[in-house]
């Protein structure tokens, strides 16, 4: 392409930006209001994903043993345990002990036990470290129809509502993204069509004197990329500031909380939205082209 048709095209852009200039602010609003939900939902599986992976990696078994046990009861218990084949470390729990480690998680709410008196709800458990991840299943399974076990515990129950939850908000979002996109569509294909019909004499003459039908089309293709461009970069940065701030709060209260790392993961994602508003601007350019210019 060469430089005095680039500066032709750019200048027209611009132009016709301009012309058309409350169409455009309405055209990248709805560009960065689209893509700030698709860069949430985006965001909110990924980490779900990421939540379910490590729950699933996760080695321990934690078993609640029934009110009637003794402690001599739960020294047999703890030696059928080590026995176990799989099995690595056995720690036995008293409820005294686990209630002191409830009342370290709760901090400064740990006045809400008060109600309770000195009363102990907590059984006596074990935590159970299994070698490899793929035994924790039939180890649990096997444990909890020990006598004496009131339950045997991991992180299988959270895991498969975590799966059922992540593919909801999939369907859901996705749903929504689809109607934002549509949406989108028609606001930048309606803006280029203004373009097109301001011009139509402009462009009947252009084909009379030769002009290729990629020449006509490329200024109003880069004008809905341009758009598409501007409300991305807005839902970049609202979307970096956003998960910016929620890891900040998160870490603040639940600093294990298994968080994807800001980088390089808001870096995907910039691109990622980036490239998606660059390309519902050419597809709805496109769109407008094909239907309304007729070259």
């Amino acid at each position: 392409m060469k430089i005095r048709t680039s500066e032709y095209f750019i200048r027209e852009v611009f132009l016709s930006l301009r012309r058309n200039n409350w169409m455009s602010v309405a055209s990248v609003g709805t560009v960065a209001v689209s893509l700030f939900i698709f860069g949430m939902f985006l965001m909110l599986v990924m980490n779900m994903n990421k939540m379910a992976e490590s729950l699933e990696s996760q080695v321990q078994i934690n078993v609640y043993l029934e009110e009637s046990v003794s402690r001599e009861d739960a020294r047999d218990i703890e030696k059928d345990l080590k026995e176990m084949q799989g099995v690595e470390k056995v720690t036995f729990v008293s409820k005294e002990d686990a209630m002191e480690r409830f009342k370290e998680r709760l901090g400064d709410q740990k006045t809400l036990l008060e109600a309770l008196d000195d009363t102990n709800p907590l059984p006596d458990a074990f935590e159970v470290t299994i070698t490899r991840p793929e035994l924790v299943k039939t180890a649990a399974e096997s444990i909890e129809k020990f006598e004496g076990v009131e339950s045997a515990k991991y992180g299988q129950d959270v895991m498969e509502h975590l799966f059922e939850m992540t593919r909801l908000i999939r369907i859901f979002g996705f749903s929504l993204m689809l109607v934002l996109a549509l949406a989108t569509l028609f606001i930048i294909s309606n803006t280029i069509r203004l373009t097109v019909f301001a011009r139509r004499k402009e462009i009947a003459i252009m084909k009379y004197v030769g002009a290729t039908d990629w020449f006509i089309r490329w200024p109003f293709v880069l004008e809905g990329m341009v758009l598409g461009l501007l409300g991305s970069m807005v839902a970049a940065v609202v979307l970096r500031t956003a998960y910016t701030g929620m890891a900040e709060k998160i870490y603040e209260t639940l600093a294990f909380f298994p968080l994807i790392p800001e980088q390089p993961f808001l870096t995907y994602i910039t691109i990622v939205v980036v490239l998606s508003g660059m390309a519902v601007g050419a597809i709805g350019s496109a769109v407008s082209i094909k239907r309304f210019l007729k070259v």
